[in-house]
């Protein structure tokens, strides 16, 4: 079954089998790790083509799909840079060059060795600024001829040009002795539909944060909790075992790197358990939150923010990511 067969199958509502099979197997060099063999079934030509650099590796590629999942949220001209397949940098700006300048700051450590996406086409500008450090992959729709010359002074690194491949509507993994399939998450949140529960009404400055960021903790692994500001990643907790300690590693993130989180807002994948999390970012002064709502204990955070004067907007949708 050719791949632009197998994601009609999976975009199809009602299966009472699962039967896969993908034509074109590709040989990678080694899996997550030297020890494991790996292979990538599909046609990647379908999605990118390759205009530069090394053999595309297993995690290179859950990084690209990480990638290109997250930055289609963005419709501004976005600059977003991943590690692990969560972003460690994203900034929305009217040029390229500054949306760069400000997803690097967002965390120029995490940076080193990761892997760069854009929606517009990089020019040399960017390009140049671009080289100053390493980075594994980049992924754009176009390239100007002069950055192309600028991005290729590196010989292992991965130039991607992005065709109008679609990714899979659905997501397949394997589980225990079978496998789990779900739809993929598209769902988007809308300022219209969210619903206030704070003390005031959320500026339109802060909506269109909260919205931002709301985009970014979506992507990022569970527990997760984003700080933004201006439409610039300040901070994010992944993959932690609380919220709370999601939340004080995204602080940590920003003091690091002395981003300053006043005026800044808050989102979280899920509701809260407890109050402490809208506590602990009102003390760094964070008046601004989005979170889905539906805890036993909503009104603890509720509460907490009617009574220091904060915005809180329930989205009413999760977005775990496992």
């Amino acid at each position: 079954m050719p791949p632009h067969d197998l994601i009609n199958y999976f975009d199809r509502e009602s299966e009472e089998e699962l039967r896969i099979a993908v034509d074109g197997r590709s040989h990678l060099r080694y899996g997550e790790n030297p020890h494991q063999q790996g292979a990538f079934y599909g046609n990647l030509s379908e999605m990118f083509q390759q205009l530069h650099g090394k053999e595309i590796s297993y995690n290179n590629l859950l990084d690209i799909d990480a990638a290109v999942n997250l930055i289609d949220d963005f419709d501004d001209t976005t600059v977003a840079i991943l590690k692990h397949n969560n972003a460690c940098g994203l900034a929305s700006r009217p040029t390229l060059l500054s949306a760069w300048t400000d997803a690097l700051a967002g965390d120029p450590v995490s940076a080193f060795g990761g892997i760069v996406i854009t929606n517009t086409r990089v020019d040399k500008a960017t390009a140049d600024e671009m080289n100053k450090i390493f980075f594994e992959v980049v992924i754009a729709p176009a390239y100007d001829e002069e950055a192309l010359e600028v991005l290729k002074q590196k010989k292992n690194r991965i130039i991607l040009v992005r065709n109008e491949g679609k990714v899979s509507p659905k997501v397949v993994r394997t589980c225990l002795n079978g496998f789990l399939v779900q739809a993929r998450d598209t769902a988007k949140e809308e300022a219209a539909k969210l619903e206030n529960k704070g003390a005031r009404q959320a500026t339109a400055d802060e909506v269109a944060d909260l919205i931002f960021a709301q985009k970014i903790v979506k992507h990022t692994k569970s527990n997760a909790i984003v700080l933004a500001k201006n439409k610039q990643l300040l901070g994010s907790g992944t993959g932690q075992t609380s919220r709370v300690d999601a939340l004080r590693h995204a602080i940590e993130k920003a003091h690091a790197f002395d981003l300053d989180l006043k005026g800044a807002v808050l989102a979280s994948d899920a509701f809260f358990p407890f109050g402490d999390c809208v506590e602990i970012a009102h003390k760094e002064g964070i008046n601004a939150v989005i979170e889905p709502g539906g805890s036993i204990r909503d009104n603890e955070t509720i509460d907490y923010c009617q009574a220091n004067n904060m915005a809180l907007l329930f989205s009413g949708i999760r977005h775990f990511k496992h």
